[in-house]
């Protein structure tokens, strides 16, 4: 499935403080797209500057919904963890 294709879509953005911790969250979770991806699901991730945009497709709504849960929970781990980074660097 690809994700323009789909009936069913979800577009979600997130703006972080700088663009480097957008890039930290961006390349944390861009790892995942293609992994969880199935047949009723797929996902793409985009950053422009401080932006991180997920655009998550689906054939149905329970796999949207399924989706939407994943990737907001990836998304909060790779912000949890670039936080604690940057706190432990002093950036």
């Amino acid at each position: 499935m690809f994700v323009d294709d789909a009936p069913h879509t979800l577009s979600l953005r997130f703006a972080y403080a700088t663009e480097r911790r957008a890039r930290i969250v961006e390349r944390s979770v861009r790892v995942e797209v293609g992994e969880i991806d199935d047949d009723r699901s797929a996902a793409r991730v985009e950053r422009e500057g401080r932006t991180v945009r997920v655009r998550i497709g689906a054939a149905d709504l329970v796999a949207l919904r399924a989706g939407a849960n994943t990737w907001l929970r990836l998304l909060d781990v790779a912000e949890a963890v670039s936080a604690d980074t940057a706190d432990s660097s002093g950036a």
